[in-house]
């Protein structure tokens, strides 16, 4: 197993579930008391729009990443994690990890969608994971990971 596979499966650590949980802490089901009860005090706390932001960075980045965002609704209920990974991860190591690109064939498997932002960065989404995975401008390095309730 190449070293950036290893990785991605620390970074992914907990995501067995149809809903990917990251680390013990699931959208739509975990709390920020959760995520401070599981990763201690964040570096910071952004608020806006009557929701917040715990942000993982420097010294409290959580291991494996450069910065980890638990973004809360208003009831302080995780609803979306984005993960910026610490080590170098390419769409090889997402499609060996968490499944190829969809096709009737294999319609019970977890698979992705290619799509593409208004800025015309590429990402999958593996909707019934809850999983996209953005891609720098080279369009093979990942840049985060998004975990959100499944559908």
């Amino acid at each position: 197993m190449n070293l950036s596979r290893l990785v991605l499966l620390v970074v992914t650590v907990g995501t067995a579930a149809a809903a990917k949980p990251w680390n013990g802490i699931a959208p739509g089901t975990s709390s920020a008391l959760d995520v401070i009860a599981k990763f201690g005090e964040p570096s910071k706390s952004l608020a806006s729009g009557g929701k917040e932001t715990l942000v993982y960075s420097g010294r409290q980045a959580i291991k494996g990443t450069t910065q980890a965002q638990f973004k809360l609704g208003a009831n302080k209920a995780v609803e979306r994690i984005d993960v910026y990974p610490a080590v170098l991860l390419d769409a090889e190591a997402i499609e060996a990890s968490y499944g190829p690109p969809c096709d009737e064939k294999r319609s019970d498997e977890p698979c992705f969608v290619k799509k593409e932002t208004p800025q015309k960065h590429g990402y999958y989404v593996y909707a019934r994971l809850g999983l996209a995975v953005f891609f720098k401008d080279d369009g093979r390095t990942v840049q985060s990971l998004s975990f959100l309730p499944g559908s």
